[in-house]
């Protein structure tokens, strides 16, 4: 776990990306959140956002953030019978996964405010879908296919279906116009 802050103020007022990332599958979450945040709404976010999509980790790996080594994250960690690992200055390599994810989640931040005018938030889901979706050479397949056991079905050429078949062609395929620029 890990955070990318200061990024401008999105329409929804939100300001920072709360990064996690499956150390196994190497999927990953990139949940918008604002950066003063209270402990509740991080856990909150944590269990609607993580927790349901993946049940409880047995380890977390994470920067020495006061968020997380606050006595209150500690405590719901330990409720939740999860050990508690933190970086140090000695050994930054430590929670190298998620840096080497948060380089590439910035320069698709990047190609999104160049090419699309809009904010960052606004096309997160996009940029998320497209990591999960792309071929990670340290397990040999996409994030999505190791977590699921197939390969995911992508918006991309789907505007080659017929036009009387689907709804909402329109935004179907800017969707598919996005993820191919992503």
């Amino acid at each position: 776990m890990d955070f990318v802050s200061g990024l401008p103020l999105s329409s929804k007022k939100k300001d920072t990306i709360w990064v996690v990332v499956d150390r196994l599958m190497k999927s990953a979450h990139f949940i918008p959140i604002r950066f003063d945040y209270s402990f509740d709404k991080l856990a909150e976010l944590y269990i609607s956002d993580i927790v349901k999509l993946h049940g409880v980790p047995f380890s977390i790996v994470s920067n020495r953030d006061l968020r997380f080594t606050s006595r209150l994250w500690k405590k719901l960690q330990y409720a939740l019978d999860t050990k508690l690992h933190f970086s140090t200055a000695f050994h930054p390599h430590t929670d190298g996964q998620s840096k080497w994810i948060i380089q590439i989640l910035e320069d698709m931040l990047r190609c999104c405010i160049l090419e699309f005018a809009g904010t960052w938030e606004q096309h997160l889901p996009l940029i998320e879908f497209a990591y999960n979706n792309s071929f990670q050479s340290s397990i040999k397949m996409g994030p999505y296919e190791a977590l699921y056991g197939r390969k995911c079905r992508t918006p991309l050429y789907w505007s080659e279906l017929s036009d009387n078949k689907i709804y909402g062609v329109d935004l179907i395929k800017e969707t598919e116009q996005k993820v191919k620029i992503i």
